[in-house]
């Protein structure tokens, strides 16, 4: 490859690796992530500098992993040594091809696509783009192969002007990012085996994941200075299965799950409301009850999970609140059930039955103690489900150990139990208390307003990353007791949890996303902008690094600096 690209320009080599990798199919879930990995390590090894020094560039796999996916590394070292470091990553999986449709096998065909788009009739914002040239299109194009391109056109600008490097850059692509995060959460492991070893001082973590108009006509480029967190809180609704001829006495277990839907989905209410930032609300992923089969028996359970952005908030607190909304749902749905059977009894003129509409809400953690005093061993259960069910994917297996757990109560009543399940993702962001954030923060500013004033681009800063980033897994905020909150209320955490929350902690990287500009990521219509992705972020991130690698100073284990 650098015999291809080393004479081009800038611009033109960032166009050549984004076209080549965006060729590579590398969905998330498939062996395409370990062939990515492969390609862009010998892309690496063709760089004179990692000729020289092969050992600079190596791999590590993903312990366990049925893919055989792994994580590339390679490190640049200045002619003026030093251990302060800066890390450059990006995620190398994509999400499928199926919304391609009928351009499915053209998907990572960026020639292919821009010229279908120039004449596509069914969307104007679309079909100019592709008239203008200054789109690249294509699955991975903006999500997040260009990202990867311009960490690698850094990398050999670097290995080519090592006078210009008062530092190390220390790259690394990492899979999974759009599914579980077993890459980066692998990479914990080798960050400290580096920093400990060889005592990397790791100053900022540079992510190139895309930004995008926040509205139309928004060309602002945004600097990310944090990355959201998520969790995933889950209820298991059980309830009390009738016939459906005596559907009145019955207490579904879905229409408690569409009153909890109703009160949680995009609930403005329960979105953080932070000045200046882009912040969601929760939404559904999962609703369904657990009928396989047609029959006349309402259902016996249902399953619920949402997706939930955190900024500012922790687990505790989420999971807090919820509990109230739970309570709230299921006293209206308790209310309603009353009143409809009440109703039924007057018009039939039957003499009724003595029927409780209770309906009992609790947190997994709650509930792990209360069957512990019932004499319940809540803890082998936990075990013995998670490998009874091992062949499911992580979310059906959490529920399948909460509806073990609730076989084991001797009151089989109508209950709601809230607990998480994975992903889990932490949320980080520079802090003006800090005096090592402020000084990040200055520094990085600096540099985007050098190259403001260069090529006329509009910078902003926010504090939080707007998707879910592998940047999440780099520094941690939330106290031991707040992390604790969450694993007691997590089905197995001891058994399925992977997250190194004390080495992460330990390490405690800031993380920024400097990241391409496109449009319609996770859709058919995805597309790069070249001017700006492929000439002005390299040479914006290389600025922004020198400018770190210069002026940060070493950071202290009390999170001073001196």
């Amino acid at each position: 490859m650098y015999a291809q690209i080393n004479n081009m320009t800038l611009e033109e080599k960032t166009e050549t690796l984004t076209s080549f990798l965006v060729s590579i199919k590398s969905m998330n879930g498939t062996s395409g992530e370990r062939d990515i990995a492969d390609h862009i390590s010998q892309i690496l090894k063709s760089f004179p500098y990692f000729r020289k020094h092969p050992e600079q560039v190596w791999e590590q796999p993903i312990p366990g992993d049925p893919l055989g996916r792994k994580n590339v590394f390679a490190l640049v070292t200045g002619n003026h040594r030093s251990e302060k470091t800066v890390i450059y990553h990006a995620h190398l999986d994509t999400v499928g091809i199926e919304d391609f449709g009928i351009l499915k096998d053209h998907a990572l065909n960026p020639h292919y696509l821009v010229n279908y788009f120039s004449r596509y009739e069914f969307n104007e914002d679309v079909r100019q783009d592709a008239l203008s040239g200054d789109w690249l299109f294509g699955r991975g194009s903006v999500d997040m192969k260009s990202g990867i391109a311009v960490h690698l056109v850094n990398i050999l600008y670097f290995t080519e002007h090592l006078d210009e490097l008062p530092g190390q850059i220390l790259f690394m692509a990492n899979p999974d990012e759009e599914s579980q995060h077993a890459g980066i959460i692998s990479a914990v492991s080798e960050l400290k085996r580096l920093r400990n070893e060889r005592q990397f001082n790791y100053l900022a973590a540079i992510n190139t994941d895309f930004i995008t108009p926040l509205y139309d006509g928004d060309d602002t480029r945004y600097i990310y200075t944090g990355a959201a967190g998520k969790l995933l809180p889950c209820f298991y609704i059980y309830g009390r299965e009738v016939h459906v001829g005596d559907t009145l006495s019955g207490i579904d277990p879905n229409f408690i799950a569409s009153e909890l839907t109703h009160r949680i989905h995009n609930n403005m209410n329960l979105a953080e409301n932070i000045e200046g930032e882009l912040t969601l609300p929760p939404s559904c992923l999962y609703q369904r009850d657990n009928k396989e089969t047609y029959n006349v028996q309402t259902a016996l359970s249902s399953y619920l999970y949402f997706n939930y952005f955190i900024y500012e908030k922790t687990a505790k607190e989420v999971m807090d609140q919820l509990y109230e909304v739970a309570l709230e749902a299921c006293a209206c749905a308790e209310k309603k059930l009353s009143d409809y059977y009440d109703d039924f009894l007057v018009r039939t003129h039957l003499p009724g039955k003595d029927i409780s509409w209770n309906i009992q809400v609790i947190t997994l953690e709650d509930y792990i103690k209360e069957l512990k005093q019932k004499g319940g061993d809540p803890d082998s259960c936990i075990k013995k489900t998670h490998q009874k069910f091992e062949h499911l994917e992580l979310r059906m297996r959490c529920f399948k150990v909460v509806e073990a757990l609730q076989k084991l109560d001797p009151e089989q009543c109508a209950k709601v139990i809230l607990f998480y399940a994975p992903p889990y993702l932490p949320h980080n962001y520079l802090r003006e208390e800090d005096a090592r954030d402020r000084q990040l923060l200055r520094v990085v500013k600096e540099a985007c307003e050098e190259m403001a004033a260069k090529t006329g681009e509009t910078f902003a800063y926010q504090k939080f990353f707007p998707y879910l980033a592998d940047g999440s897994f780099l520094s941690l905020h939330e106290t031991d007791e707040e992390i604790a909150s969450f694993t007691r209320n997590f089905p197995g955490w001891d058994t399925i949890g992977t997250i190194p929350f004390k080495d992460i902690r330990q390490l405690n990287i800031p993380s920024i996303n400097m990241g391409v500009y496109g449009k319609d990521g996770h859709k058919w219509t995805e597309r790069v902008y070249k001017p700006y992705t492929f000439k002005v972020l390299p040479e914006l991130i290389r600025k922004t690094s020198v400018h770190l690698l210069q002026g940060l100073c070493k950071v202290n284990t009390d999170g001073g600096i001196s």
